[in-house]
């Protein structure tokens, strides 16, 4: 079973660590992660001497952010403190063969260290990393320059969604982002992996409406809640799906509805991290699942278990109660 890494002390001490360690960076609404620790659980039984962690990747955010996890799951390989290869989304064939390819030792001898990932190549990855990527020196809360603290200041004016990439923090994408996009200074804003320019191109844009159409922009969480809270008479928001329910509670409300025979939505809120967090504030109601009548909530599986032995859960889901 995969070690959790919990603390900077313990992410320290794997690095120091001479065995060949293995990471994988996960979330838990992210299915696929589920997938991907059962792959690395049977691998960890066939390689006695390696050593597998798991790290929750929005909890060692800085971490993350050192890795450039962008997606979940990611698997990074270590050996003696240095990452020396990853896998990127739920890829197990990729991952099963590289863990042993690095796993291979003769004589003691690690074996031999794949080719590092082409810059170009990693490049490509970062600019893809969001829909709206900014290249910028600093970080929006910090802006290292005028022209990028100018750059923040218009994209957060347009309430745009975009991530950054501080390149003061790394050389080789900063000076290899100038010949690649063949663009000599900074900040530099892409948007769907395509360059638009510095803050002059993006002034100009500006002024000329256009730079409006081609950001995306940030949907207010209540907003988004009052509307998904609505999109059905009766809404349930439930950890999985009707058919393969992923708590226990869930599963519970499933086998109750199902003797309804009332017809319902769903909505996941493992596939969704804004609205599982967000739902929680909005309805003032800390746990999942949470049921929804005509927009207004009903509670959870203790109050509609109430409501069923009470022998008014239907009228109460069809609103007459």
């Amino acid at each position: 079973m995969a070690t959790k890494i919990e603390s900077e002390a313990e992410y320290t001490q794997m690095l120091n660590s001479q065995e060949l360690s293995v990471v994988h960076f996960w979330a838990d609404f992210a299915a696929e992660c589920k997938n991907m620790a059962d792959v690395l659980e049977e691998l960890s039984k066939e390689m006695k001497t390696t050593r597998f962690y798991a790290v929750e990747a929005e909890k060692m955010a800085e971490v993350s952010m050192k890795h450039e996890i962008v997606a979940v799951p990611t698997v990074i390989i270590f050996r003696v403190g240095k990452a020396v290869d990853r896998v990127d989304g739920m890829k197990a064939a990729e991952v099963s063969k590289k863990v042993k390819l690095h796993a291979q030792q003769s004589n003691g001898i690690p074996p031999s260290q794949p080719k590092k990932e082409d810059l170009n190549t990693r490049l490509k990855r970062l600019i893809s990393a969001h829909k709206c990527m900014l290249f910028m020196k600093g970080n929006p809360s910090e802006p290292k320059c005028g022209f990028s603290k100018q750059t923040i200041a218009i994209l957060d004016g347009m309430n745009a969604e975009y991530g950054t990439f501080d390149i003061l923090t790394d050389d080789e994408v900063r000076q290899g982002l100038k010949t690649f996009s063949d663009w000599p200074t900074y900040p530099q804003l892409y948007i769907d992996g395509e360059l638009i320019g510095g803050l002059d191109i993006i002034n100009e844009m500006l002024a000329s409406g256009d730079l409006k159409s081609m950001v995306p922009t940030k949907v207010d969480l209540d907003a988004r809640l009052k509307e998904l809270t609505n999109s059905a008479p009766i809404m349930i928001f439930m950890k999985g799906n009707p058919e393969n329910p992923q708590c226990g509670f869930s599963r519970t409300l499933m086998e109750i509805m199902k003797e309804t025979k009332l017809e319902f939505k769903h909505f996941d809120i493992f596939t969704d991290e804004d609205v599982r967090q967000g739902l929680k504030k909005f309805s003032n109601w800390p746990t999942y699942p949470q049921v929804y009548v005509k927009g207004e909530l009903v509670g959870g599986l203790d109050i509609i278990k109430e409501l069923n032995e009470a022998g008014e859960l239907v009228s109460t889901l069809k609103g007459e109660a």
